[in-house]
């Protein structure tokens, strides 16, 4: 069962001869099965942590790990097992608009290493975002919210069981977030982990999921069945 473990970790840029940090000394464990909604104002470190979490960025001080394996020294297998545990939908659409939707989620299984079985998992992930018709369509031919499902349906396609979302429904009418929570509620009930930065704060506030507040890159809350901006 997959335990991610943040400790001390900090990222941190130069610009303009000053130093930056997106994240600072910030410790957290997320257990499996967890459910957490990462809120803060933007800059406040939400898509660093989420990157340095699934592998994307390493800290300049600081470990994370899965289980006790630290992500940034796995090499070989164990660097392939890691990445195979991430289902990852980053704030800017990953989508090639010039491939189908079902070879984006056949270029995203092949990456998984899941070259063999990956027309079985491309239509097995459309079929459980609900998306299944539209897998001979181009991103362009699909509406934002449409997009957003076919993202998650890539992060899925290798069934990982860590999710890690990055304003997944920035963009969105309600109806399509609240689809969207009911969805990640049931994926989360059949124990996938998710880690989800967003500032819906209406739908986190009826979740009561756990919220991590963060503020200056730094952890300023963690709440069990918390609500939008409480930190204690």
């Amino acid at each position: 069962m997959p335990v991610i473990r943040v400790e001390k970790a900090t990222k941190q840029y130069n610009e303009e001869g000053r130093t930056l940090y997106a994240v600072r000394e910030l410790s957290l464990t997320v257990e499996q099965g967890d459910f957490v909604f990462l809120i803060g104002s933007s800059g406040a470190g939400k898509s660093t942590l989420l990157k340095l979490i699934g592998g994307e960025l390493s800290p300049d001080q600081g470990e994370v790990y899965l289980n006790e394996v630290n992500i940034y020294k796995a090499f070989g297998p164990w660097r392939t097992r890691v990445a195979r545990s991430f289902g990852i939908v980053n704030q800017e659409c990953q989508l090639i608009r010039k491939r189908t939707i079902a070879d984006n989620l056949l270029l995203a299984a092949a990456a998984t290493g899941m070259r063999r079985k990956g027309q079985e998992a491309a239509r097995k992930a459309l079929s459980i975002v609900g998306l299944s018709p539209v897998a001979d369509c181009y991103p362009a031919e699909l509406s934002i919210g449409e997009c957003r499902r076919v993202e998650l349906a890539r992060a899925l396609v290798n069934s990982p069981p860590i999710l890690l979302l990055d304003e997944l429904t920035a963009n969105l009418d309600d109806d399509t977030i609240w689809d969207l929570m009911h969805l990640l509620n049931e994926l989360n009930s059949r124990g996938t982990t998710i880690v989800m930065a967003t500032h819906a704060s209406q739908y986190v506030n009826i979740m009561r999921r756990r919220v991590v507040t963060l503020v200056d890159g730094r952890l300023a809350g963690d709440v069990r069945n918390g609500k939008y901006g409480r930190i204690v």
